[in-house]
């Protein structure tokens, strides 16, 4: 009876490793399939010190690196829950970064921006991360860079949305470092890359939604609906406006804008609660990341769930 049982627990064993193996087998010539000469990760509202979903969802995104060839991250804000970091050699730094994010084709650069969980600590210190990790690359609170591979650009701006709300700038005692920084200033900036960005594709990237479901205050997406929108709409240059904070995916379009309003959901806990509002076109409260690829005519950005599925496709045309 104990060898006919251990037969048993052996052929269900070798059965869900076959099925394991057949599904990775699936998902990698899937995620082959749809590899163009750019590919990168949006990755946000990570930092839970491996718990929930962190640790399988950096599995999966190493998995998918070592498919395809993956070049950067961007890393929409709090990388850090909940209270930000205090320094440069804050432990979680490793927990809720380092160590997660082990995976050999997991070390490339890493973009991030500030989420307002970021901004409950030491702003500075995720700036001047970047003279401690390699793969970290962080220059200033908001900034732009350029991609190019094989005649294909993409400008990507990362802004810093956290101090534009004035819900956060008001909270002194609880993200003192938000009311330092004059919105208005990154304002101008903004204005200003845009008003020169010729690239092939041109993202902007900040932490929160402009529009989006959520039971959040109205009035965070409310200022960036005043201020931060007008400007990314203002030269008609800008494919996508991608952010995170809501923990769920969430892509809508609005009527006279050709802007896609993309929500990343969370690479660790994501929210249960999702709906439609005037314009969605997909929502859902899976955990995970996104994925973009980009040629000269077609831009593609595919919301993943925590093992790599695709969930939904948006794609831009030239």
């Amino acid at each position: 009876m104990r060898t006919k049982l251990i037969i048993l627990i052996a052929a269900a064993v070798a059965a869900v490793s076959c099925t394991n193996s057949n599904v990775q087998s699936d998902l990698a010539a899937e995620w082959r399939s749809i590899e163009k000469p750019l590919n990168f990760y949006i990755a946000n509202d990570l930092g839970r010190n491996g718990y929930y979903d962190q640790k399988p969802i950096a599995e999966a995104m190493g998995k998918m690196a070592e498919t395809i060839d993956i070049e950067f991250v961007v890393a929409a804000g709090d990388v850090h829950h909940f209270e930000g970091v205090q320094s440069i050699s804050d432990p979680l730094w490793m927990t809720n970064y380092e160590l997660i994010y082990s995976h050999p084709d997991l070390m490339m650069p890493w973009y991030p921006i500030c989420g307002n969980h970021e901004y409950r600590s030491n702003t500075d210190a995720i700036v001047e991360y970047s003279n401690v990790s390699a793969r970290w690359k962080m220059p200033a609170k908001y900034y732009t860079f350029v991609k190019e591979e094989d005649s294909v650009t993409v400008r990507i701006v990362m802004v810093d949305t956290t101090p534009i709300i004035d819900k956060y700038r008001e909270e002194t005692d609880k993200y003192a470092d938000a009311s330092k920084s004059d919105w208005k200033v990154q304002m101008a900036w903004l204005d200003k890359v845009l008003s020169e960005a010729d690239e092939d594709w041109v993202l902007v990237v900040g932490h929160h939604p402009v529009y989006a479901y959520t039971d959040k205050s109205e009035s965070e997406r409310e200022d960036l609906q005043q201020r931060l929108n007008p400007v990314i709409m203002k030269y008609g240059n800008v494919d996508m406006y991608i952010c995170g904070h809501i923990h769920t995916f969430q892509h809508i379009r609005k009527d006279g804008c050709d802007i896609d309003y993309i929500v990343n959901t969370s690479g660790s806990l994501s929210r249960d609660d999702v709906q439609k509002i005037d314009g969605t076109v997909f929502c859902s409260n899976k955990s995970g990341w996104s994925l973009v690829t980009a040629d000269e005519h077609k831009l593609d950005l595919y919301m993943l769930d925590r093992e790599g599925k695709i969930l939904h496709t948006i794609s831009r045309t030239r």
